[in-house]
């Protein structure tokens, strides 16, 4: 029998227990330092942790969202029945449904193409192998004979040049972006290497900043396609690659050279910024301390600076982005700029689509990569708060 002044209904409501909480709360702040903040309200929400606080900000984290990308939905399909030429027109999102499914049916195709075409060259490889086997049974019975030796000789060529011809089908969708990924990372990585200790430099001794400040307030503002000719001048006449260099060809090291003099004045300017902004009394316990001027550097000065050199680095990767795809499209190397310029050649609707999806595909892999970016400061500098 229940006691009269206890709820019996209340019996069955689940209690939210302290080792509950902290297990929520530690869930919602990972995806949050993960930069996927936006589930973090359902994580709440399904823990029953202030319901209307976490229905506000599912409103305007999903909800808000969805309902923008469904005007922008709306206004791109009115556009497309009234934006026109009279050879072309602005695709719908239907027509560019289409264009992506087709470039994924070519992906595939490509993909089959290149499996069957190594599946010959090793059936090949495989006949000349015993062709080998054979010339060298026969060479034990005839140890002096030039004719078995020669053939033994051509069939090990032979074997050793199928397996390792390579697939020359013209490059997918896929490859360009690969391509194109290949590139930025060279690109940001020397930006990233040249401007921090420029920055650092820069930040720590006020006569250094005074004299390369002139040169950096005159080349920041310079465009991708004035830099594009000098790097291109300076590659062609000092790169000499090794015959059988494959990684490092001229194209990725010209559209790389001009992806780094673009973007790393935003990590420079950030870094110096960051450098110079030190609490002086940090500085002041170093010197009581004694620290040397690389464990200043370790322990004091990048620590101190890390968010806003963050900052920069991220600025920099979307700029290195945005000037990569112009670099390839200007100078023909292979990209995601040169898949648009040559889909835009054919001239047709369908070429239109294409070029749309090219362009989401930019757009999203740009967001990644800052998102990258955003997760690798966090867990860097142990930076907190919500995704920007």
């Amino acid at each position: 029998m229940s006691h009269p002044l206890i709820d019996p209904s209340l019996a069955s409501e689940p209690v939210a227990t302290p080792r509950r909480r902290w297990s929520v709360s530690a869930v919602a702040h990972t995806l949050e330092k993960l930069g996927l903040g936006f589930f973090a309200p359902f994580i709440r929400l399904a823990a029953g942790d202030n319901p209307q606080e976490q229905l506000r900000e599912i409103i305007l984290s999903v909800v808000l969202p969805i309902l923008a990308i469904a005007a922008f939905m709306a206004a791109w399909s009115t556009a497309a029945t009234r934006v026109h030429s009279e050879s072309m027109k602005i695709p719908s999102p239907a027509q560019t449904w289409s264009a992506w499914l087709g470039i994924l049916e070519f992906a595939k195709g490509e993909a089959e193409k290149e499996k069957a075409f190594y599946a010959r060259m090793e059936k090949l490889a495989e006949k000349s192998d015993a062709e080998a086997v054979a010339a060298r049974a026969d060479l034990a019975a005839s140890p002096a004979d030039a004719g078995i030796k020669a053939r033994l000789q051509k069939a090990l060529d032979a074997s050793a040049s199928y397996r390792a011809k390579p697939y020359v089908g013209p490059p997918t969708f896929f490859d360009q972006i690969q391509t194109s990924l290949i590139t930025i990372a060279v690109g940001f990585s020397l930006a990233t290497v040249i401007a921090v200790p420029i920055g650092i430099l820069c930040g720590l001794s006020r006569a250094f900043n005074m004299a390369v400040n002139p040169l950096i307030q005159i080349f920041k503002p310079v465009s991708p396609l004035a830099w594009l000719p000098i790097v291109f001048v300076f590659v062609t006449a000092l790169y000499h690659p090794a015959p059988d260099e494959k990684f490092f060809t001229r194209a990725l090291l010209i559209s790389a050279g001009t992806v780094t003099l673009c973007s790393l004045w935003p990590t420079l300017i950030n870094t110096a910024v960051g450098v110079a902004s030190i609490d002086p009394d940090h500085m002041n316990v170093a010197k009581v301390l004694k620290l040397s001027w690389m464990q200043r550097l370790w322990k004091i000065v990048l620590p101190s600076a890390l968010p806003l050199m963050f900052t920069g680095m991220r600025l920099s990767l979307g700029v290195g982005w945005m000037v990569l795809i112009a670099a390839d499209m200007l100078a023909q190397n292979p990209g995601l700029g040169k898949f648009i310029w040559d889909t835009f050649q054919n001239g047709s609707n369908k070429s239109m689509a294409e070029i749309v999806c090219a362009v989401f595909a930019i757009g999203i892999i740009g967001f990644l990569l800052d998102r990258l970016m955003l997760v690798l400061q966090r867990f860097v500098s142990f930076e907190e708060g919500k995704s920007i």
